[in-house]
């Protein structure tokens, strides 16, 4: 990660490159506007994922509130030698992801945290739920087997909304909703950003991270937040 310590730019290009990248202009794009090769422009931009990855980890470890759980499954819709259009959801070849969404609540705003993981069968997604979520959180799930098991470890407000029988929102505990609206509305905007950016086959795990980190924070929360990233990482360097 040296390419802010080794750089020959000014600050205000950097700062302009900032910007660019928080109000989500691609690296070519970039390159035209401020009049810089696109490969500096490529080098300063997977930088900035790679803090942004670091500081996700840190930002969600074991967390307690209402989460709505949840998986999806991202790659083209078509992949080169195979017939036919790729079957979606459970079951198909696609690269599955598993997604935790905290709620916005007293304690502060909604965030959200993704694992790409091997597949989404009970012992894969229980062993990232026993990682990252407290006992006496609410989880709010869809009827998938996946989710099968939950109250027999521990979790027993654990509540389920059918969508094979077209059930989508029901209301719980404290009138509490039982939907995975929030999660899925992340998964929307994650592949959305992802088709622009090619994001599926380059760099995957830091695009994704990336997503989580955008969600919900305006451009200039973005700028604040990655420049405090960038002089944090240049202390630790000094």
């Amino acid at each position: 990660m040296s390419v802010i310590k080794y750089s020959k730019l000014t600050n205000l290009q950097i700062k302009q490159i900032i910007k660019h990248f928080c109000i989500d202009i691609d690296a070519t794009k970039t390159s035209k506007l401020l009049n810089l090769n696109r490969h500096t422009i490529n080098k300063y931009f997977k930088f900035f994922r790679e803090l942004i990855y670091k500081f996700q980890l840190n930002e969600f470890e074991k967390v307690i509130g209402s989460l709505e759980l949840d998986e999806s499954y991202f790659g083209a819709s078509r992949i080169r030698g195979y017939h036919g259009k790729l079957k979606r959801g459970r079951g198909t070849i696609k690269q599955p992801v598993f997604g935790i969404f905290k709620r916005d609540d007293l304690f502060g705003r909604e965030k959200v945290y993704t694992e790409i993981v091997p597949d989404c069968k009970k012992r894969t997604l229980q062993a990232i739920v026993r990682g990252k979520i407290d006992l006496e959180s609410y989880i709010y799930t869809d009827g998938w087997r996946g989710y099968d098991g939950l109250v027999d470890i521990g979790y027993s407000k654990h509540f389920r909304v059918n969508h094979g029988t077209n059930q989508f929102a029901l209301k719980g505990e404290n009138n509490a909703t039982i939907t995975v609206n929030g999660i899925e509305s992340f998964w929307s905007f994650t592949k959305r950003r992802l088709a622009k950016f090619n994001g599926y086959s380059t760099y995957f795990n830091l695009h994704l991270k990336e997503c989580e980190w955008r969600w919900n924070k305006d451009d200039n929360e973005m700028i604040d937040q990655l420049t405090k990233m960038i002089k944090d990482y240049m202390k630790n360097e000094s």
